[in-house]
């Protein structure tokens, strides 16, 4: 997803601020010149700091939007969907450092996540949550099982293209949802983590992504994306640490299709 914005709005917020502090204490450029004839730097600080400020203490602490870039998500969502994130839902934590500074709540089986990417933290991925700290998940054939339970798949006959692929009902915890998967085909197959025998010391089978087991590490979450055979995920590599965690996705407000289209807001409405 996007690139971190509070690297650039946090270093921006602080500069102007400082610029507006020293302005006030030493300089007084604004008290003594006016708007007029203050040096035109000291003008953008004065202008911009708060508004600066404010945007920050909204997309660090309360909502942040995101552009969906990719089809991980499809059919829940779409390339090109705007949506927002609910900051707070899984602790407040400071901008760029993502460090926690107040515990809130904890992601729930079947929440819409962003998170920062294990490899690259400066980058941005959103998967569904599957498997919580301890959870012991099984992939036989086609069907999810997680601490025992079978998790519970419906076909949906009246969508998509039956010779190309196959759209499904799955519940995870209270979040129904529609997941994809492309007939024939097999990602997980070629899914490094599960294949590597990575958990519990090679302790769970992966044969041919058929049939997998993970055991879930305290602190960490199992991710997938809802278009199953086209979702780099953590069936490819692992798990997402609970410091990595970003917010809980909750909404689309906004469409676009790439180049140069009308915005659409027919897709506007709440991420189950």
């Amino acid at each position: 997803m996007d690139f971190d914005f509070n690297l650039i709005l946090v270093p921006a917020t602080l500069i102007f601020f400082m610029i507006w502090l020293l302005d006030k204490l030493i300089w007084k450029q604004r008290a003594t010149r006016g708007r007029d004839g203050e040096n035109i730097i000291i003008g953008w600080a004065y202008d911009f700091w708060p508004v600066l400020a404010l945007v920050l203490v909204i997309r660090s602490f309360v909502v942040e939007p995101f552009n969906i870039p990719s089809e991980s998500m499809v059919p829940t969502l779409q390339t090109g969907d705007f949506i927002l994130v609910n900051k707070y839902s899984y602790g407040v934590r400071l901008p760029i450092s993502n460090t926690k500074f107040l515990q809130t709540g904890e992601p729930q089986r079947g929440e819409v996540v962003v998170f920062r990417y294990p490899l690259q933290p400066t980058v941005n991925y959103i998967k569904r949550v599957v498997g919580l700290p301890g959870d012991h998940i099984v992939y036989d054939r086609g069907t999810l099982s997680i601490n025992g339970k079978l998790i519970f798949k419906k076909a949906l006959a009246d969508q998509g293209n039956p010779e190309y692929e196959r759209f499904y009902q799955e519940t995870l915890g209270t979040h129904a949802h529609t997941i994809r998967e492309l007939n024939g085909a097999n990602s997980a197959s070629i899914a490094p983590f599960i294949n590597s025998q990575a958990n519990e010391g090679g302790k769970y089978a992966a044969t041919n992504g058929q049939h997998w087991e993970v055991k879930v590490p305290q602190g960490h979450y199992f991710m997938m994306g809802d278009n199953r055979d086209q979702s780099a995920d953590s069936r490819f590599w692992g798990f997402v640490p609970e410091q990595n965690l970003s917010g809980r996705a909750f909404y689309v407000w906004m469409h676009k299709e790439p180049g140069f289209h009308i915005p659409s807001f027919a897709r506007n409405g709440r991420i189950n």
